[in-house]
């Protein structure tokens, strides 16, 4: 059965008139924003769209030709894929592959579900931990979970970013 899923390659990165990073977007919504002329290609990706009457290379990144103002959400979404994405992938804890979420202090104990008290674990440590504190096992995190912060988790939120996209995204 063939692999449906996006790929990377089917998104674009869609700049504002400023170049300022705006959001990530499916190539066929960028594709559509060149060809009503709401938007000129900066960077082409791989292969070419066809039409009956158009053929327009695949856009890996857009620019608006006019300037859009979008007010920002001061604070990334807390969601489990952000959350692995912030650590890595791996549980804070022993190091492994990430399977769970965890509360450093236990929401059994009046922990909040908020980003400075969410890791990533494995269930191993997760079920050894269970509603314990760190202090009652010993243990110590070897960084204090917080909120990630800069315009690349604001655009990008957890989502891999596409290798060709650094040089847009590197003045955001």
């Amino acid at each position: 059965m063939p692999d449906i899923r996006p790929t990377a390659a089917s998104a674009a990165l869609l700049l504002n008139a400023t170049y300022e990073p705006l959001c990530v977007v499916s190539v066929r919504r960028a594709a559509i924003l060149i060809l009503s002329g709401k938007a000129v290609c900066v960077a082409d990706g791989d292969g070419v769209l066809h039409s009956s009457r158009h053929r327009v290379p695949v856009p890996l990144v857009a620019k608006l030709t006019r300037y859009v103002r979008v007010p920002y959400r001061t604070q990334v979404g807390l969601s489990r894929r952000a959350i692995f994405a912030r650590d890595g992938g791996r549980c804070v804890y022993c190091q492994g592959p990430a399977e769970t979420i965890d509360h450093v202090h236990p929401r059994s104990k009046g922990g909040q579900h908020a980003w400075d008290n969410v890791v990533a674990a494995c269930a191993r440590c997760n079920h050894h931990k269970g509603d314990k504190t760190l202090a009652d096992l010993g243990w110590r995190l070897p960084m204090k979970p917080t909120v990630p912060h800069g315009a690349v988790w604001r655009v990008l939120g957890h989502r891999t970013p596409d290798p060709r996209w650094a040089q847009w995204l590197e003045t955001a």
